[in-house]
């Protein structure tokens, strides 16, 4: 691809104006969510839509999640919705709960790689829902990062990596969740989780009334449903508590930077003297845990290690999403 950008940085009173006028041109334009920072085009403009597979260096069959204004424009979108669609969206839209139903006819096989379903939010981010309102349509809007590479939280990280790619980056500040949103699938019999997210299986099986599904695995074709996504530059592997506190001694005279969250392995590092450019402590709460995440994997990218070890997170419900990230960032 064309790679002549100039990849402008919009902040300040007409950042949103001009977004929006760059994305009524056909261009694709960096916009932060409560989740990730999104790379967005106009879902209705297939050229638009083709320029951010061509960004990222994503196969076409991989279909986008679109982003809508409203639950009003559901029906703009898709067909044969489920009444627990519209029960679900009272209750977490504008959020990071992303809905599988079936396309409506019209939509383009480029949106959908050429499935007959397609995904849906409102997001939460003012900025993004602003652009939303003054376009009245939806927006295509994977990860604003190169194919299989961290997700960004922040507008810097998107830069690094998209610059000279696309027309702009939409500056929101850092991201909330910091965690792609959560995909549920109301087109099977039963609602399915495909990719965990801030939005819980406890949270949707309270406000569904029925156990929801959760597979560890499953083979439908959504976003981050790759064995190796999420992954910093550096090479990654998950590590247990008990195996990184009795090697900490060892690891001190290597070039290696240590991810860690229990008092256990804290101290351990305190205890060995691992200098601060060896290990970062992480939050133990998993909401601020997964906030920091890829933020601190893209600080960790800049110090020119060898390796990351992360201690493995705990493996409890509000955790889920954390591990699935890690899991697929984990390169060995």
């Amino acid at each position: 691809m064309s790679q002549n950008y100039e990849t402008l940085l919009l902040n300040g009173d007409e950042a949103v104006s001009q977004a929006v006028q760059l994305l009524q041109q056909g261009e694709c334009v960096a916009l932060p969510t409560e989740t990730v920072y999104g790379l967005a085009a106009n879902a209705a403009n297939a050229p638009a839509v083709d320029k951010i597979f061509a960004a990222k260096g994503r196969p076409k069959n991989h279909p986008l999640i679109v982003h809508i204004p409203a639950v009003s424009h559901l029906e703009k979108w898709a067909a044969d919705i489920p009444a627990t669609a519209y029960a679900l969206a009272e209750q977490f839209w504008p959020g990071p709960l992303t809905l599988l139903l079936k396309k409506a006819p019209h939509v383009d096989d480029v949106v959908t790689g050429g499935l007959d379903t397609i995904a849906l939010r409102v997001p939460a981010h003012p900025l993004f829902l602003s652009v939303l309102a003054q376009l009245d349509s939806g927006l295509a809007a994977p990860s604003a990062n190169r194919y299989k590479q961290l997700s960004p939280t922040i507008a810097e990280q998107v830069s690094k990596g998209l610059k000279g790619r696309i027309a702009a980056v939409l500056d929101g500040g850092p991201c909330a969740h910091g965690l792609e949103s959560t995909i549920l699938d109301l087109v099977s019999e039963r609602p399915r989780i495909l990719r965990a997210g801030p939005i819980t299986k406890q949270q949707l099986d309270v406000a569904l009334g029925c156990d929801v599904e959760m597979p560890k695995q499953h083979v439908e074709v959504v976003p981050g449903n790759v064995k190796a996504h999420y992954q910093p530059i550096t090479p990654a592997r998950l590590v247990t508590t008990e195996q990184l506190v009795a090697d900490m001694a060892e690891l001190q005279g290597q070039n290696v930077c240590l991810l860690l969250w229990s008092e256990q392995a804290i101290a351990q590092a305190k205890a060995t003297g691992l200098t601060a450019s060896q290990w970062r402590e992480m939050p133990r709460e998993a909401a601020l845990y997964g906030q920091q995440l890829y933020v601190t994997l893209y600080q960790v990218d800049q110090l020119d290690v060898a390796n990351i070890l992360v201690e493995l997170p705990p493996q409890s419900d509000d955790w889920r999403a954390i591990n699935d990230r890690l899991s697929r960032a984990a390169s060995y």
